[in-house]
């Protein structure tokens, strides 16, 4: 089971000499193949939770675990796609995707196989042989989640990783992780600010308060998505348009505003 499990977990961090908790509290778990999204306020610890999982940070309270395991480094049943794009700029689209293949020791076989595979499924053909500088930002973001998904993670760790875009190309970019997400599923911890961008893209949505992060509520949107029937719509603006992503986008900015009140106080 790639699931993720956050027991307890608090960060405490030491700055100038003093301490301020940045997490508390924090139990969650995402489910194998379940794609979470986690909002919330500026400085409430949804990068903290996801860099804790991926084994680049450690919770100084409870713990956090991967398929029952207890994270205590990076790994490769994890793989992580950052908001900037962090692509070798001295490697092609092809030597970029094959680096974390190469580390893994896969056959070049199997390694032609696969990146053949992710470079169709992101549209990157034809770019094969591109460097980074001589792509858009949308075209080096699918790199960078074909990088990640051609390693065959168990799970997928995203931080913010359409934030660095236009909003055009941030739309085209969110309707291609959708339907990456339905054809290859994975266990997903994706944070991001957008509430729309969660309520398209998650099963179910954290919300975290402000400093220190606990979970404010946690919304199930997979079974209002089936009812409805949203994948049967193939633009993000149909599905923004339906009155259950309305009300759901609604429920949450509510939540957050909320939070900016209690801040004020």
């Amino acid at each position: 089971m790639a699931n993720i499990q956050f027991q307890g977990v608090g960060r405490v961090f030491h700055q100038g000499g003093k301490d301020f908790v940045a997490l508390e509290g924090i139990d969650l778990e995402v489910h194998d193949r379940e794609f979470v999204a986690v909002v919330g306020p500026s400085g409430c610890g949804k990068t903290t939770c996801m860099r804790m999982a991926a084994g680049l940070e450690h919770a100084t309270a409870g713990s956090v675990r991967v398929g029952g395991i207890e994270v205590k480094a990076p790994g490769p049943d994890r793989a992580v796609v950052f908001q900037q794009f962090a692509l070798f700029p001295w490697k092609t689209v092809w030597a970029n995707i094959e680096f974390g293949l190469i580390s893994l020791g896969v056959a070049a076989d199997e390694r032609k196989r696969r990146i053949e595979h992710y470079i169709a499924l992101m549209g990157l053909g034809g770019y094969e042989q591109a460097f980074p500088h001589q792509l858009s930002g949308g075209m080096q973001q699918r790199v960078a989640i074909a990088r990640a998904y051609v390693l065959d993670p168990k799970v997928l760790l995203m931080d913010e990783p359409f934030g660095a875009l236009d909003a055009q190309t941030r739309v085209v970019m969110q309707e291609e992780l959708v339907r990456l997400a339905r054809q290859h599923p994975r266990t997903v911890l994706f944070i991001t600010h957008a509430v729309e961008e969660a309520v398209y893209l998650a099963d179910r949505i954290v919300v975290m308060s402000r400093r220190p992060g606990r979970i404010r509520e946690v919304i199930d949107v997979k079974t209002v998505r089936e009812a409805e029937q949203w994948d049967r719509l193939s633009r993000i603006e149909d599905v923004m348009d339906q009155g259950s992503f309305v009300h759901l986008r609604t429920h949450i900015w509510k939540l957050l505003r909320e939070q900016q009140g209690d801040a004020a106080h």
